[in-house]
């Protein structure tokens, strides 16, 4: 009797207990979107700087408000990039604009929608409350203060951030180099013509699209026949990557020959077959110092493999923990028979749904070498092993795809 198929999550956490996080760079801010914070970014500024206005208006003093409306003599201008640098005395005000310092003695903006202006006077036509329309300094946030908590994926909103706290250079954890092979003698590259029994590499392109996507940088090292010797040539020549990851050969036929050649060139397997559907030939191991993670051929396979498990290593090798793929509650819009002992992952179409959880339809072609399908699906309906079937209506645990 054969021994039973490693399940998923102990797949992926094997995975990712073996990976080790690569070196850190010091990069420019303007290059940083996508990349992960290495250190805890502090911040070398106050913002804002001062007291600012936040509106146009007149800066006053509120002692001088006694009566309504008051007039104030208007005794200076204070603009962003350009304040004003007198004394504010009693019965005196200074046109200001937003963004712009507000004088010491200040302690309210009037908006100019509640003034009345004179001849080098303004009549004020409001009351007021400390701190009226003052932006106070340090109301964001204080030189030396740390704002953002390394390990940390950076979006477009943190490099603003990073900016504001004049932070030009980063450091970040470099892109890893993940390695992608193709395998097999009917794979032909885009754009090449084809022999008969020949398909397209969809498999090297899309990978390296979703290693880009993950942070990692990709090297497409191309498509390699179903010969022993040519596998062996291409893993000994990947130079230094952080992770070779191959498609295809890896099943259990006489030309499924990457385990074999990656064993002649020193592959410590950790595992070989997963309890899952689409995927189960899955391999990893080690050749020396390199991870090896060996994907299914068929192109749903890849890349249902390649959302839950090398999507967590790139996360690994960047720093991050390495967590599964989130998911979502949905409610399914048609039937799911009973599943049997692989973990099923379900090509699916999510939409919203305006008062309720979203909706989830399983697409009715679920063949692992559907390219068009797997383009259309926008998750993965998750079904535990010996899943019940499940009815129309019911709830179930979605990875969103998009």
């Amino acid at each position: 009797m054969s021994a039973p198929l490693l399940p998923v999550a102990d797949a992926r956490h094997m995975i990712v207990s073996r990976l080790k996080t690569v070196d850190i760079e010091s990069v420019e801010l303007n290059g940083a979107l996508g990349r992960v914070l290495a250190e805890d970014a502090v911040a070398r500024v106050t913002h804002p700087p001062a007291n600012v206005s936040a509106m146009d208006g007149y800066a006053i003093r509120l002692a001088d408000l006694t009566t309504s409306p008051t007039t104030l003599k208007v005794v200076g201008e204070s603009a962003a990039g350009r304040p004003w640098d007198g004394d504010l005395n009693a019965g005196e005000c200074v046109r200001i604009f937003t963004g712009a310092y507000v004088p010491a003695a200040a302690d309210a903006v009037i908006i100019q929608e509640n003034t009345t202006t004179g001849n080098g006077t303004v009549s004020i036509n409001d009351s007021a409350s400390p701190g009226k329309n003052i932006r106070p300094q340090a109301q964001d946030f204080r030189a030396g203060e740390t704002l953002l908590r390394a390990p940390h994926r950076l979006t477009a909103r943190d490099i603003g951030l990073l900016a504001a706290m004049n932070l030009p250079d980063i450091m970040v954890f470099r892109r890893p180099r993940i390695g992608v092979l193709s395998t097999g003698d009917e794979i032909a590259l885009p754009g090449a013509p084809l022999s008969e029994g020949q398909i397209v590499s969809a498999n090297g392109p899309g990978l390296c699209a979703f290693v880009e996507s993950h942070g990692g940088q990709a090297i497409n090292l191309g498509v390699v026949p179903d010969d022993l010797s040519a596998l062996r040539g291409a893993i000994s020549r990947t130079g230094s990557l952080d992770l070779l990851v191959t498609t295809g050969g890896v099943s259990v036929g006489e030309h499924d020959l990457v385990k074999r050649a990656a064993g002649e060139e020193g592959l410590q397997i950790h595992f070989h077959k997963i309890a899952m559907r689409p995927g189960k030939p899955l391999l990893f191991g080690q050749i020396q110092d390199m991870p090896f993670l060996g994907l299914p051929g068929n192109p749903v396979s890849a890349m249902v493999c390649a959302t839950l498990f090398l999507g967590p290593a790139l996360e690994v090798l960047q720093g991050l923990p390495g967590n599964p793929p989130d998911t979502i509650t949905a409610r399914l819009e048609t039937s799911l028979k009973a599943n049997d002992d692989r973990e099923d992952y379900i090509r699916a179409v999510l939409r919203r749904s305006e008062n309720d959880l979203p909706i989830v339809s399983p697409l009715p072609k679920q063949d692992s070498a559907l390219v068009a399908a797997l383009a259309q699906a926008n998750g993965l309906i998750i079904r535990p092993p010996h899943a019940h079937a499940s009815n129309p209506g019911e709830t179930v645990l979605v990875i969103p795809l998009n």
